[in-house]
């Protein structure tokens, strides 16, 4: 089972263990649960349960403390503050979960808040990102113009902001967790895979978690079945995709009801 959280509804983690239940009162064997997220919220709860960590105020430290994550908040300045504050607690490695996610101010606060919090002290910062295909618009003050390259618009333009501020590396969100999450091998060791989000729509092609999973399941011909809360894509992007069924379902208990329906299908 490999869904991402519902939106602001069920978080990852819960949405895996309600199909895996549904899958268990079929009669099946106890699956692999894989909950993940696409490098925006509930990136820190997912790579948890596989890295370990230590957890603080805004962010988490990894391997040993070298490296932290940092999941960007409603505002750019707050982001900008727990970034700060992770490179102060000794990261030389900051990761920024972006995602999709807005904010208020456009990121612009970010760079005064890292500033203001005593810069990077030397940390490298990487941005995971889901607007793979989006660019920021030009802003005033940037040290380099963000217009033309990939990604600079996640998270509501910090991506962007802190590419031209401080030489962040920018990646595609899903990938990167997915690729922590040791997915491939653990697809493989599956007879089929079944993701769900909260509205399966264009965007999922576009560098959200269940698309990318769909892609990577179409080619190891693994079958792939999902559980949204909505269903609003088109034709031909389903084909791209090729998921098997697609079921609709919004509450835990519909959920794992889908679970147990889906069962008949593996």
């Amino acid at each position: 089972m490999a869904p991402d959280a519902f939106g602001d509804g069920p978080r990852a983690p819960v949405v895996a263990a309600a199909i895996g239940r549904g899958l268990e009162r079929a009669g099946l064997a106890p699956p692999d649960l894989c909950p993940v997220a696409g490098g925006g919220r509930g990136t820190i709860e997912v790579l948890l349960a596989v890295l370990g960590g230590e957890t603080a105020d805004g962010f988490v430290l990894i391997e040993e403390g070298s490296a932290a994550i940092v999941e960007h908040a409603e505002s750019a300045r707050a982001t900008g503050t727990r970034v700060a504050a992770a490179a102060d607690a000794g990261a030389e490695l900051v990761i920024v979960a972006a995602g999709a996610a807005g904010s208020f101010d456009g990121g612009a606060g970010a760079v005064e808040a890292i500033a203001d919090g005593g810069g990077l002290r030397g940390a490298a910062l990487v941005v995971l990102c889901e607007s793979l295909g989006a660019w920021a618009d030009a802003a005033d003050g940037l040290r380099r113009d963000p217009r033309g390259v990939a990604m600079t618009a996640a998270g509501g333009g910090i991506a962007g902001v802190l590419w031209a501020h401080h030489d962040a590396r920018l990646v595609a969100g899903a990938k990167f967790v997915l690729d922590e999450l040791s997915l491939d091998a653990r697809m493989r060791a599956a007879r089929a895979v079944i993701v769900g989000e909260a509205r399966l729509d264009g965007g999922t092609l576009r560098g959200r978690a269940a698309g990318e999973i769909a892609v990577r399941a179409r080619q190891a011909g693994i079958p792939c079945h999902a559980v949204v809360g909505a269903r609003a894509i088109d034709r031909f992007d389903l084909r791209i995709l090729d998921i098997q069924a697609i079921v609709e379902a919004g509450t835990i208990e519909e959920i794992e009801a889908v679970g147990e329906r889906l069962a008949q299908a593996l």
